[in-house]
């Protein structure tokens, strides 16, 4: 007679003994089995079978320009997850060129902010802020890289992936406060004109500012096709687009140039609102992150593929939530009560080898099951307390 009972999985774990037949799938492709042709995992390895292949967003043919545009006005994702891939993550190339990109995108922002000082063009300010908060929604990505790796200790017993989301606070009022500024300095040259010097400079730094944008957005695109890699052609789109702001100083260099002087403010609080838009994506994001929440679909998901295992009577509690890039998972089973414990242990070690295949990003699974005869978490306590009455125990 089998009863409550825990089976835990993650990458440490030994391997299934149907890891031969995973090995014998893993054969169908030279470099794995996943849309985005990253490799499959070996024995002892979580399972992770990626649905993120690269999407192939062709942003030169007809309506491309349409689509940039909607993109400079509707708020977009600076959600690090969403950055990440496995192609990505597992890529020494990726990586290099994730950074590289930044270290383009910084000089690109130091270049204008030299300008900005000798010009005092406000629309120039609000651009260089809004490269900067790009650029600084980043930096997640290599707090998570760094400490995100290592490996798990007896204080810390699920690793350092949450470091992300407590450097995500900090970028959250970097950008914050990147809003304000430009908006302030945009607003009061507004109610208080002064004349914008260095005209022709301003109008190179907005160019100077595309071209950054343009070249990290190509190189991006170039080496995530190559490596198959969605998040960082999506990257290299979003800096693309970005770019298009940059040309909004032009035009304000333009209109200060023919003598409109509300030109360079009235393009500075628009550039602020932008700015705004980089800050609700974000702070929406590390709250989510910091609150647990988890795609409801990948929750559905991950109950259809647990029902879908034979010797499951029914599921009673699924819970998810994110440690760095990937997912945890626990979950409640009912099992029928006559099994014997083996019987039982195996139907949680072939939920939790399901649950790790079909839902993305889950690399760990705590599975318990319950038999039908007590179902639920809420039969635990008295099941307890008579199991210590039987033995003469105190019952705590």
């Amino acid at each position: 007679m089998q009863d409550h009972q825990h089976h835990r999985h993650d990458g440490d774990a030994e391997p299934h003994r149907d890891h031969a037949a995973d090995q014998a799938h893993r054969q169908d492709g030279p470099r794995g089995h996943g849309p985005d042709g990253s490799p499959a995992h070996g024995p002892g390895e979580a399972h992770h079978h990626s649905h993120d292949g690269p999407h192939d967003h062709d942003h030169d043919g007809p309506g491309s320009w349409w689509q940039r545009l909607r993109h400079l006005l509707v708020p977009h994702s600076h959600d690090s997850q969403a950055k990440i891939d496995p192609a990505l993550e597992s890529s020494h190339e990726g990586l290099r060129a994730l950074g590289i990109s930044l270290v383009g995108l910084g000089i690109t922002a130091a270049a204008q902010a030299v300008i900005v000082v000798v010009s005092g063009s406000v629309a120039l300010l609000g651009d260089t802020l809004h490269n900067v908060a790009d650029a600084l929604t980043a930096v997640p990505l290599g707090i998570a890289f760094l400490l995100g790796r290592r490996a798990a200790t007896r204080a810390y017993t699920y690793g350092f992936g949450r470091a992300e989301d407590l450097a995500g606070i900090v970028i959250v009022v970097v950008i914050a406060a990147s809003a304000v500024a430009a908006g302030w300095t945009a607003l009061s040259r507004l109610l208080n004109p002064a004349e914008v010097t260095h005209l022709p400079w301003v109008l190179a730094a907005g160019i100077v500012g595309f071209a950054g944008n343009e070249l990290v957005a190509q190189y991006r695109i170039r080496v995530g096709r190559r490596i198959g890699s969605a998040a960082l052609v999506a990257d290299g789109l979003h800096a693309r687009t970005d770019g298009y702001t940059s040309l909004a100083v032009v035009a304000a260099a333009a209109g200060a140039w023919i003598g409109w002087g509300w030109a360079d403010p009235v393009v500075g609080l628009a550039i602020a609102v932008a700015i705004c838009f980089v800050l609700k994506d974000a702070a929406r994001e590390v709250y989510r992150r910091l609150m647990d929440a988890v795609d409801p679909g990948v929750v559905d998901q991950a109950e259809t593929t647990l029902r879908a295992v034979h010797g499951v009577r029914d599921v009673t509690a699924v819970r998810m939530r994110w440690i760095g890039h990937h997912l945890h998972a626990e979950a409640d089973l009912v099992v029928d009560a006559t099994l014997s414990l083996v019987a039982a242990h195996e139907i949680a070690a072939d939920a939790e080898h399901q649950l790790t295949h079909a839902v993305p990003r889950l690399t760990s699974a705590t599975v318990h099951t319950d038999p039908d005869s007590h179902p639920g978490a809420h039969h635990h306590t008295d099941l307890s307390h008579r199991r210590r009455n039987r033995q003469g125990m105190p019952n705590s």
